[in-house]
């Protein structure tokens, strides 16, 4: 990066973590600094399961607001791989018509869970086809498509996220990183995935966590790497939406993952790292 020069990336984060009402949602995150929400519920429903009237109130309480929809956290994908595939199919169908209607480019998904007792190598080939049947429909609707590394599902450590990813092949799969999760699956984030995965990072989900027992932590508090990863992401010029999604247990708030107070250190705590590494968090992408 050369000197004096300050990155900007977009801040977002996933609101149904501070309050089920979209409209105490919108209301934190712009008091964070936040021009975008990232949107996995509202009102206590599902994106996928949100009617069109319900879509159609979230997208003018959006719009009220001044903000914009960076993702879609849809929960496509966090499925047995074995299941009918036709059920996940339709409801990623769903979830784009959603996206496009509150301007999102971006989905979230996921590669799938193993049945008790089967290997990663036995059910690669069905990841690998659900996978890519998920891009064929993204790509003709113009969207993309952003894998988490989620622990657990078949993509949950960085050389099945890159075989996922160069397997299907397609621009209308890219990687959602996040470091909290590398941690919780014993991975080093930066030292083991930065490098194989780099050239598919498109999205970045913020959180943390302690190696020695997974608890997730505000940013720079764990053993995930942020600053190393933040700080290459910068002098590699990467620009985009970086998503608070602290999973910071507040007991005032028990049916929210984190609730305003915490979500708010969450955001501090980002605010504080990337600020040291000259990096901007705006309102706007």
């Amino acid at each position: 990066m050369a000197a004096g020069r300050m990155v900007s990336w977009a801040l977002s984060g996933f609101a149904d973590e501070i309050d089920a009402d979209p409209a105490v949602q919108l209301a934190v995150l712009l008091a964070l600094g936040a021009g975008h929400v990232e949107v996995r519920s509202a009102w206590g429903v599902n994106v996928v399961d949100l009617s069109d009237e319900q879509v159609a109130a979230l997208g003018s309480l959006i719009a009220r607001h001044g903000m914009a929809v960076s993702a879609v956290a849809s929960p496509i994908g966090k499925s047995d791989v074995f299941a009918d595939p036709s059920v996940e199919l339709a409801r990623l169908r769903r979830v784009l018509v959603v996206a496009q209607r509150l301007g999102a480019r971006y989905v979230r998904l996921f590669s799938f869970y193993r049945p008790a007792g089967v290997s990663f190598a036995a059910c690669r080939d069905v990841v690998l086809a659900r996978m890519r049947a998920f891009a064929d429909v993204a790509e003709r609707e113009s969207m993309v498509l952003v894998h988490e590394n989620e622990k657990d599902i078949y993509g949950d450590v960085p050389s099945r996220v890159l075989d996922v990813i160069e397997s299907v092949g397609s621009p209308a799969l890219r990687v959602a990183w996040d470091n909290a999760n590398f941690v919780q699956v014993g991975v080093r984030p930066f030292t083991d995935g930065y490098a194989l995965l780099r050239p598919y990072l498109s999205y970045l989900q913020v959180k943390d966590a302690l190696a020695a027992t997974g608890e997730v932590v505000p940013a720079g508090a764990g053993d995930g790497e942020l600053a190393e990863t933040l700080t290459a992401l910068r002098d590699d010029g990467w620009t985009g939406f970086a998503s608070l999604e602290p999973h910071l247990a507040d007991p005032a708030f028990p049916d929210v993952l984190s609730g305003p107070r915490r979500f708010g250190e969450a955001a501090s705590a980002f605010r504080s790292l990337t600020s040291s590494l000259g990096i901007s968090l705006s309102a706007v992408s």
